[in-house]
């Protein structure tokens, strides 16, 4: 290996003294594919076999906490009949000797109808031409304790922690939008009361830490920074909420984002990347995980250069390189693959769902080679 990339093979120790063999983390790719209860499904194991051995954590992606918050073909955590499943996941991740971190989510107004069980489409307010209601404060209650009772099932499933979904759009980014929450009661209102569904998630899945006395179970946070449209997101609302969940005894904090030096649209200095910016506010008080377009090892390598991110997370060069430790590892990196190429799909081992969205255009994929 060349020396310029051992320090992305650096440990890093947790402030709950977990340490995680290196910086490298494998971003939650949505791949589209599970049974109709959320099962792992062959060609959802076969995708995940050995793609990551070398990488410190896993991030299991998108999780269903509640029925009602199912936006299509993914894991359920609302039931113990979901455990073996879980447990799979678990069992993956630990073969490979990574981290195995579950990401608990709602898709809230997104959820699709026919997916969620006879539940109605719910959100934070009203939004009658998209057929959603509002949740009552009963239901919003019911959903806190859904997003802890998963972490229960993830602590028995045996895996290593629980990020929560808070980005891209999202039920917990709903709550905390503006353009979406027009609430007047306790989770609605000023920007601080709607902070408070992700806030009292967080203190919810504490409560389940100490009930296991498991403080070296993991706790994460995603976040999306900002949101087009007038009265969407903007980077003045983001970092206040940064600032509340550095108050939070969360394991670190990681953004969503397509590109790694995206600058700020609005409520910043415009001239600023995002990430400098989240950077610049945590402070060092929680790692910062990184994320947005690496395809290549250099441009990975590159962003953790900046300084701005403690932990990479790596999607796209994953799917198109099930051994990508081991071809930095073994100096190949002209080997690496950055575009989705038809002659090699065999090697990629992309469910039918993936190898459709990359025909598609989808920008959720890889781009395709220009033959």
């Amino acid at each position: 290996m060349q020396a310029k990339y051992k320090k992305l093979f650096e440990p890093y120790t947790l402030n709950n003294d977990v340490v995680l063999k290196n910086r490298l983390v494998v971003a939650p790719l949505t791949i589209y594919d599970s049974g109709p209860d959320g099962e792992l499904t062959p060609a959802a194991h076969n995708f995940w076999r050995n793609r990551f051995r070398g990488f410190g954590t896993w991030i299991v992606p998108f999780t269903n906490v509640h029925p009602s918050g199912i936006g299509f073909e993914s894991p359920n955590a609302f039931h113990e009949e979901n455990l073996p499943t879980l447990k799979a996941y678990a069992t993956i991740s630990h073969e490979q000797g990574a981290k195995a971190i579950i990401q608990l989510a709602h898709a809230g107004i997104h959820a699709d109808p026919a997916m969620t069980k006879g539940y109605d489409l719910m959100g934070p307010s009203n939004l009658p031409y998209m057929g959603v209601r509002a949740m009552t404060d009963s239901e919003v209650r019911e959903m806190v304790n859904a997003f802890a009772y998963a972490t229960e099932l993830a602590i028995s499933a045996g895996l290593d922690g629980v990020e929560i979904h808070g980005a891209n759009g999202w039920l917990i980014q709903q709550f905390v939008s503006e353009t979406y929450n027009q609430r007047t009661d306790h989770w609605g209102g000023s920007v601080e009361k709607r902070f408070n569904f992700p806030l009292a998630i967080i203190d919810a899945i504490e409560a389940v830490r100490h009930k296991y006395h498991r403080p070296d179970f993991i706790v994460g946070y995603r976040f999306s920074p900002e949101e087009p449209g007038e009265v969407g997101l903007t980077m003045t609302e983001t970092l206040a909420l940064v600032d509340r969940l550095l108050d939070k005894p969360l394991q670190y904090i990681h953004i969503s984002l397509w590109n790694f030096y995206k600058k700020i649209r609005r409520g910043g200095d415009v001239k600023k990347t995002r990430m400098e910016a989240v950077h610049d506010r945590i402070n060092g008080r929680l790692p910062f995980i990184g994320v947005g377009d690496l395809f290549a090892e250099e441009q990975g390598l590159k962003a953790f250069n900046t300084g701005w991110a403690d932990l990479l997370a790596v999607g796209g060069s994953v799917e198109l390189n099930p051994n990508l430790i081991e071809l930095i590892k073994t100096g190949q990196e002209d080997q690496i693959q950055s575009e989705f190429d038809w002659n090699e799909m065999d090697s990629y081992r992309f469910t039918p769902a993936m190898l459709y969205g990359t025909l598609a255009g989808n920008a959720m994929f890889p781009k395709v080679k220009q033959n």
